[in-house]
């Protein structure tokens, strides 16, 4: 399915991903870490019009593709999978659908307490319904 054109342009955003992630944004330095198909050559271009769309005025230029994810430097990486070197990323991995994140509630939750919220780069990567 990740190979269909357009497919990730048109995704609906998932509950509450819109309302977190601007709320984490007040408090953190955020930026959009995603993973494209590579044999999808759309797939780039439909990440960036999803972003554009529903988040311009917070991710204009904070968006970074790559299938790296352990090159690049962060304090928090919200993530749905441990694949494309999250095991191996820095900072702390927070595991998004999992037993302990299951929704965004409780990934603002954990991040806004008092004690985790300083000038922090936050990295999200999963915002979308998958298919």
């Amino acid at each position: 399915m990740d190979e269909i054109p357009g497919l990730f342009g048109k995704m609906d955003p998932m509950p509450g991903a819109i309302e977190a992630v601007r709320t984490l944004a007040e408090e953190y330095d955020v930026f959009i870490l995603s993973t494209a198909p590579w044999r999808n050559q759309s797939a780039w271009s439909d990440k960036v019009t999803w972003v554009t769309k529903y988040f311009d005025d917070v991710f204009h230029k904070r968006m970074i593709i790559t299938h790296r994810k352990d090159l690049v430097e962060g304090d928090y990486l919200i993530d749905d999978r441990g694949k494309n070197g999250i095991s191996e990323f820095k900072g702390g991995w927070i595991q998004f659908g999992s037993e302990t994140f299951p929704e965004w509630k409780t990934v603002v939750d954990y991040l806004m307490t008092p004690l985790r919220t300083c000038p922090l780069k936050l990295h999200i990567c999963y915002l979308t319904n998958p298919y």
